[in-house]
């Protein structure tokens, strides 16, 4: 028959906030009840049926947190597929966004994520798509804007000069009387 160990005066404090904690993930939560029906004396079949769980999770948490504390009650990390990019071809990316195109030798005043992807591929034979290359300036809180902007500065300081007069088309202002 599976008991819950003695709790030290610490454990019971930091059991009693987690259930009933606003903040904490819904897991956690769950998990720190289960200790504390178990605490006041509950068995396994009754704090599976108060917290409708099935048995074998109680269990598995009771045991658990006679083995590690109140620390066996977070989630362990879980298997699954390594990442696609190493944390340094990440940061390549990171680092290239926040240059200015003009000391990379780009003839362009700002980046895109298309014109960042050609960079990485063409300069630093990094075969990243369009789509990974915005997942991961997202996921570092950059946000990027698709076009250049048509206000603020302009990216070249001669483009008065270079535009021109004014279309023909558009009627000179009329002066007041």
């Amino acid at each position: 028959m599976l008991r819950l160990r003695e709790l030290s005066p610490e454990e019971v404090v930091e059991v009693e906030r987690l259930a009933r904690s606003r903040t904490a993930s819904a897991r956690l939560v769950e998990r720190a009840r289960i200790i504390r029906c178990a605490h006041e004396g509950s068995g396994v079949p009754e704090v599976a049926r108060q917290l409708k769980l099935g048995q074998d999770t109680v269990r598995t948490w009771i045991k658990r947190f006679n083995g590690e504390g109140a620390a066996g009650l977070a989630d362990r990390p879980r298997s699954g597929c390594p990442p696609t990019y190493t944390p340094e071809q990440v940061a390549e990316v990171v680092a290239a966004s926040l240059t200015d195109p003009a000391e990379l030798g780009r003839p362009f005043g700002s980046w895109t994520v298309e014109r960042l992807r050609v960079y990485l591929k063409e300069e630093r034979g990094l075969g990243m798509s369009r789509s990974r290359v915005g997942a991961v300036l997202f996921a570092e809180g950059l946000r990027w804007r698709s076009q250049e902007t048509w206000f603020g500065e302009r990216v070249d300081p001669e483009f008065a000069a270079k535009k021109g007069p004014s279309s023909a088309c558009a009627p000179a202002p009329r002066r007041g009387a």
